[in-house]
């Protein structure tokens, strides 16, 4: 019975050992392949972000204005950028994955969790490097009042897992619906466009004069809270407790719906795919 257990265990050892070689692999070759045959590579990582700020600061500011928002304006647009651009690629990219590696899903015995989780890993590499950028601009705007305090790291942890965890309870849900039902792809990018302007990425709250009933309603956006948490962190401001347990309550609970969901629907993937 001992030799039984012990054989098992080693059974699980190598299959963990063999599925973290895969995740590595896979998460390697999403980067690569996101700026495959371009010039400047992964360099784009960190150019992207820096773009779009540039352009969504030079818009927005005149529009929207800078009064009610406390921080750096290219600094405020930036770090909402980098935040909703992490779970918008993370899921995106996952939505298809389970169809794109229909050749793995036959051929080797990888658990199919791997999969939308190297879309989520790769999508926090690639954040890392937007960091870069954000951590860029705020040197160049400190005669503009940006600062640096030491609640910096506390994006690498508690932020970054919470918001990891929400992004891959989506990412399971998309890829278990999208293997039966390929009209969510069209359905999904609709929706994130709609999600990205209710999100205070470029303005604040405050400047659209919402009632009390419309705010409550913002505030049911999950994105909002990670939004927040992240800048309270780079002005210095550590985060109360009940945004803590939000955006961990959120996440969490996104992730355990996914990972159900997954679960459930696995067994059948062969099937539709």
């Amino acid at each position: 019975m001992e030799k039984i257990k012990k054989s098992k265990m080693k059974a699980n050892a190598l299959q963990l050992k063999k599925s973290m070689v895969v995740l590595s692999s896979m998460v390697e070759k999403n980067i690569k392949n996101q700026y495959r045959r371009s010039v400047l590579g992964i360099v784009w990582t960190v150019l992207n972000p820096l773009l779009n700020m540039i352009v969504m600061a030079f818009v927005f500011s005149s529009i929207f204005g800078r009064a009610d928002i406390e921080m750096d304006y290219p600094v405020y647009v930036l770090s909402g950028t980098i935040v909703f651009t992490l779970m918008r690629v993370s899921t995106s990219e996952s939505l298809t994955c389970m169809v794109d590696n229909y050749d793995l899903l036959t051929k080797t015995r990888v658990p199919y969790a791997v999969f939308p989780v190297s879309h989520t890993f790769s999508s926090t590499v690639n954040f890392g490097f937007s960091l870069i950028a954000l951590i860029i601009v705020m040197l160049v705007r400190i005669p503009n009042g940006a600062e640096f305090h030491w609640t910096l790291f506390m994006i690498v942890f508690p932020w970054l897992p919470s918001l990891m965890l929400f992004s891959l309870g989506l990412s399971f849900i998309l890829s278990s619906i999208y293997v039966r039902f390929r009209d969510i792809k069209h359905i999904y990018s609709v929706f994130l466009t709609l999600w990205t302007y209710l999100t205070p990425i470029f303005y604040t709250l405050s400047t659209l004069n919402l009632s009390e009933t419309s705010l409550k309603i913002m505030n049911l956006n999950p994105m909002l809270h990670y939004l927040n948490y992240f800048r309270s962190l780079i002005m210095g401001v550590v985060p109360s407790l009940t945004e803590h347990l939000i955006c961990y309550g959120v996440g969490i609970f996104v992730f355990a719906i996914g990972l159900l969901i997954f679960n459930l629907s696995k067994k059948k993937f062969i099937l539709y795919i």
